[in-house]
């Protein structure tokens, strides 16, 4: 089964049948497609800074998933597989490569034996902090333009 749920559904899209004379407009166009350039820039330079600070994409998005999830600095493998859009066993394999890098480990919970919960380590910390640091700056250079594109898709 799939964990990939949320406001687009299973299948990852909600596509609509175009209704007659409801065509998009060349501008549309170039908006949708601006906006989506915009997000790719931001995902390789994204990319770019993981892997200059020693670690692959998808280990420092499981980093920041684990540190912002909201109330609490730990999660079970279960919500680390829905905010990382993977299936239960990729997870799983992924927090194996955390721990044997000690950037996470594993502490049992203290209320359900059946979970494990998922916590940075002080390594872990120090990688996200400076891969945050570097996206919140880059945020802030490229959120006008941002904004702008949003403003535009309205």
């Amino acid at each position: 089964m799939s964990n990939r749920s949320g406001p687009f559904g299973q299948s990852g899209a909600r596509i609509r049948p175009v209704a007659a004379g409801k065509r998009l407009s060349k501008a549309q166009y170039e908006n949708l497609a601006a906006f989506r350039y915009a997000l790719r820039q931001f995902l390789r330079f994204s990319e770019e800074a993981a892997q200059g600070a020693g670690v692959m994409p998808q280990q420092h998005q499981a980093l920041l998933a684990i540190k912002g999830f909201p109330g609490r600095d730990a999660v079970t493998v279960g919500e680390l597989a829905e905010r990382l859009q993977l299936r239960h066993h990729s997870t799983v394999e992924l927090v194996d490569r955390l721990v044997d890098l000690r950037l996470a480990q594993r502490e049992p919970s203290l209320t359900d034996r059946r979970q494990v919960h998922v916590r940075l380590t002080e390594r872990g910390e120090d990688i996200l902090e400076g891969l945050a640091s570097a996206h919140e700056e880059e945020l802030r250079r490229i959120g006008p333009s941002l904004s702008a594109l949003l403003e535009r898709l309205k």
